[in-house]
């Protein structure tokens, strides 16, 4: 990425050079997923209506109003699947039954009907590139080297020196064939050999499953990494002189696209339905390839803002370094470029990522302003915004205090990683409690009541401790709470044909206080500006001449932007 030079205080009056025009998508042309922003659940921290400690399919049906009254169109639900749940679902040991903990495939119907009846589309997540290796698939692939699925898995008589996601060798021995298997992720989720014809048909019959079960659409996790480089499976080490990440060695190898129009062919053309992947390092020159109307998906999740704080691909928290605006700024100009011909899921968490108010923002500033503030920047970006649970009540990072109390199996790797490296107890852990993903996954908050009215039982990870002052039915009641805050907001872009097909230009990018930018079409305009510091801003002079305000994080105004403020103005 190309650095900006740091002019620290200084407002430089031009106008940035990132004033791209974009194809103007008229209500009249606009696709159900593009008008309205999809809220992500996580089931398993949602709603528990059994006193299992777990959360499940009904307790989503059970809060849809609840989640209609953020003006949401679609909902993404993380995988409900049958799974060992090691890694919290995404290892599959079948991919067309439900897990009982999360209910039945009537509770599922039921959900996608109800939903519908809302005008709410269900979006289900596929976890094509691996399976549980508790799936009947790897049970009788790992039994012998010459068993009907005996190539549907990555196996090679020797390993290469490739460090896996969560940490350890990418490797994995196994006794029965005598032989290693790949895991990108996990060691419990062997990676499927999309090279096998059959293993890409069984996956298209899964994905067709739930299409035919209602599905709206599908979130596709992992998806950069099915195809693997041949030359770097042969066994010889790829980096003799020490290890490497195989995120680095394989994801987005050549000849995936091949792999993923036929994957297109099999299960998306024909139907109106919602594509979003997870494509973690397809560059901006590549989207063309990968979204729109000569790609395969309608959009996709990059990384560049959400992994900023790490170099060259390189997700080891204890190698992150502190972010600056103008670097934050060029990573959401970039994208808003790169997408102009198509479209962008504009996100700031999910259930991999930690809370954004404690990423973006010093320590020290007031998260719930902080939370209005990207809330302000999520809904007018050009795109469709993804609200994950609990970020429109402004959740901050659990931070709990032994890396025993955390269930997420990433951030005992990276622990682990920190302690090897010669980070102490303490210093493992303070990277640990800003990165984790349990972060993202604690208990929905509904109540001031015991386990905040998630449960009646004991839920599967401990709830917030902010819990009785940071909940639906207390900001339900503040008309200053974020809630209602991202209630607006969403009522704004939805209303606003600016904010959903106006083009995109950033301000002042070198700026390292304030993000501003525009979006205009025809002759309507609406300026953003946003203050990520935790002191006053002077604004540019004039900038807001002949505008109105149309929303904030303060209720009265200034020529100036005060600590963690979000102002929208329009003409």
């Amino acid at each position: 990425m190309n650095r900006r030079e740091f002019i620290k205080g200084a407002i430089v009056l031009t106008v940035a050079a990132y004033v791209s025009p974009t194809i103007v998508f008229g209500a009249e042309n606009l696709r159900w997923w593009q008008k309205k922003p999809v809220y992500q659940i996580y089931p398993k921290s949602f709603l528990d209506t059994t006193g299992s400690g777990t959360g499940d399919l009904r307790g989503v049906t059970r809060k849809l109003d609840y989640i209609k009254s953020l003006g949401v169109g679609a909902i993404w639900l993380t995988p409900f699947y049958e799974s060992p749940m090691i890694d919290n679902g995404y290892d599959i040991a079948n991919y067309t039954a439900i897990d009982p903990r999360f209910g039945t495939m009537a509770d599922f119907e039921e959900l996608v009907a109800e939903a519908k009846a809302r005008d709410i589309k269900i979006i289900v997540d596929l976890v094509f590139n691996h399976s549980s290796d508790k799936h009947p698939w790897f049970i009788e692939s790992k039994s012998s080297r010459d068993n009907p699925k005996a190539d549907w898995y990555i196996w090679r008589d020797e390993k290469t020196n490739w460090r896996g996601i969560f940490g350890g060798s990418a490797w994995q021995w196994c006794e029965e064939r005598g032989q290693y298997y790949l895991h990108t992720f996990a060691t419990a989720q062997p990676d499927l050999n999309w090279e096998n014809p059959a293993v890409r048909q069984a996956l298209y019959d899964a994905a067709n499953f739930w299409l035919d079960k209602g599905a709206g659409g599908f979130r596709i996790d992992a998806i950069v990494y099915i195809k693997k480089p041949a030359k770097f499976l042969d066994g010889t080490p790829d980096a003799p002189d020490g290890t490497c990440a195989v995120h680095n060695m394989i994801a987005n190898t050549d000849g995936i696209l091949d792999f993923l129009r036929e994957f297109k062919r099999e299960v998306f053309d024909g139907k109106d339905i919602f594509t979003v992947a997870e494509a973690n390092s397809v560059k901006p020159e590549e989207l063309p390839a990968w979204v729109g109307s000569r790609g395969i998906f309608n959009t996709l999740f990059e990384f560049s803002h959400v992994n900023i704080m790490f170099k060259n691909g390189d997700e080891v928290w204890h190698h992150s370094h502190p972010i600056r605006l103008s670097e934050f700024k060029k990573t959401l100009s970039d994208s808003q470029a790169a997408t102009r011909d198509s479209w962008y899921p504009i996100y700031f968490e999910n259930h991999d990522r930690a809370r954004s108010v404690n990423i973006y923002f010093p320590s020290s500033a007031d998260k719930k302003l902080a939370a209005k503030a990207l809330a302000t920047i999520l809904f007018t970006l050009r795109g469709t915004p993804f609200i994950y649970q609990g970020e429109e009540l402004g959740y901050e990072n659990a931070a709990f205090k032994s890396i025993d109390d955390y269930d997420d199996i990433s951030s005992r790797g990276q622990y682990n990683l920190a302690r090897a490296d010669g980070l102490s107890d303490k210093e493992a852990m303070r990277f640990v409690q800003k990165f984790s993903r349990d972060n993202a996954r604690t208990p929905m908050q509904w109540d001031s009541s015991k386990n905040a009215g998630f449960t009646s039982g004991k839920p599967w990870l401990p709830v917030h401790d902010d819990f009785k002052t940071c909940n639906v039915s207390i900001e339900e009641r503040d008309g200053d709470s974020v809630l209602n805050f991202y209630r607006r907001l969403s009522a704004l872009r939805n209303s606003s044909d600016v904010l959903i097909s106006g083009d995109y230009a950033e301000l002042y990018p070198n700026n390292e206080e304030l993000y501003i930018y525009t979006r205009t079409l025809g002759g309507k305009k609406i300026i953003v500006a946003v203050n990520f510091t935790t002191h006053d801003v002077k604004l540019p002079a004039k900038i807001f001449d002949g505008m109105k305000k149309i929303l904030g994080n303060y209720a009265d105004e200034k020529n100036y932007l005060r600590a963690t403020e979000a102002v929208i103005y329009g003409n």
